[in-house]
């Protein structure tokens, strides 16, 4: 299960991945994307991730923008990754691991911004179309060389699908999205850290 948090750690914690050579994204893309995500007041799905090593994990994201969200793995895994508005927490009560880091450094943050602007502290380094799907390649504009995070989206209607991050190794992590609502009521306890007292996690990483 140490697997699982490591690589749930490369999935939503800092960028890691190397660059990418810009490409002019088409504008039109930019400004569907741009008012799709700034539309979402809620959202839920299920996801499956794909990790590196070829381990499959599924589970249920919640979303609810502006700055919060929260992963929930299916058992038997205990992990679970929450974000309050402010900072974002990951737990797993079985491998005693532990981390929280701003939601600004974490490279799911795009998901909840307010609003959500591909320009600014954000670039898009190109947009194409892949097997069916709107793929948009950003990274930070400061730190271009510090990570990128492929967002895929579904159009007509648009629809969230998921998104892939590459580390400088070439590790991939993908994220796939389905059944996805939008608009539903969501209870403000699930934004909420709802573990153990932090001070159980003896081996964990802190930040």
């Amino acid at each position: 299960m140490r697997s699982l948090f490591t690589a749930a750690l490369a999935a939503f914690a800092l960028f890691s991945a190397s660059g990418a050579s810009a490409q002019a994204p088409a504008p039109a893309d930019v400004a569907q994307v741009e008012q799709y995500v700034n539309s979402i007041r809620t959202l839920q799905a299920r996801f499956v991730q794909n990790n590196p090593n070829g381990a499959i994990v599924q589970g249920t994201l919640y979303v609810s923008r502006p700055g919060k969200m929260r992963f929930e793995y299916d058992a038997p895994s205990k992990l679970k990754v929450v974000a309050d508005g402010w900072q974002v927490t990951m737990w797993d009560p079985v491998t005693k691991d532990f981390g929280q880091w701003p939601i600004g450094w974490t490279a799911a943050s795009f998901l909840v911004k307010e609003p959500f602007k591909l320009s600014g502290d954000i670039t898009v380094l190109k947009s194409e179309r892949v097997n069916g799907l709107l793929e948009m390649t950003m990274a930070q504009t400061r730190k271009p060389q510090e990570g990128k995070v492929i967002v895929r989206v579904a159009e007509n209607p648009l629809q969230l699908r998921g998104w892939s991050i590459i580390d400088n190794r070439g590790n991939k992590v993908d994220v796939s999205l389905n059944d996805v609502k939008a608009g539903i009521p969501l209870a403000d306890s699930l934004f909420k850290y709802d573990g153990p007292d932090p001070g159980q996690f003896m081996n964990g990483n802190r930040n």
